[in-house]
C-alpha cells in the first residue's frame, strides 16, 4: 500500500504483531505460576463452607448448574 503522507510502501502480510511491553514469554509464565500458587495457597488455608459458597456463587453468576 502506498503512503502518500511519507513515500513509502509497506505490505500489511510483512508487519508482525509485537508485545507492547518488553515482557519475555518465560516471565510472563513465572508470573502465571506464582498467581496460582498464591491462590491455591489461600484455598488451602480458607475455610470449607467459604470456598463452598465462593464457588456456588460463581457457578450461579455465569447460569451454571450446580445442583
Amino acid at each position: 500500500m502506498h503512503n502518500p503522507l511519507n513515500n513509502t510502501v509497506s505490505s500489511p502480510t510483512t508487519d508482525t504483531a509485537q508485545p507492547a511491553v518488553g515482557v519475555s514469554k518465560y516471565t510472563a509464565a513465572a508470573l502465571a505460576a506464582s498467581v496460582g500458587i498464591v491462590l491455591l495457597f489461600i484455598a488451602g488455608f480458607a475455610e470449607t463452607g467459604v470456598l463452598h459458597n465462593a464457588a456456588h456463587d460463581s457457578r450461579h453468576s455465569v447460569v451454571f448448574p450446580c445442583h
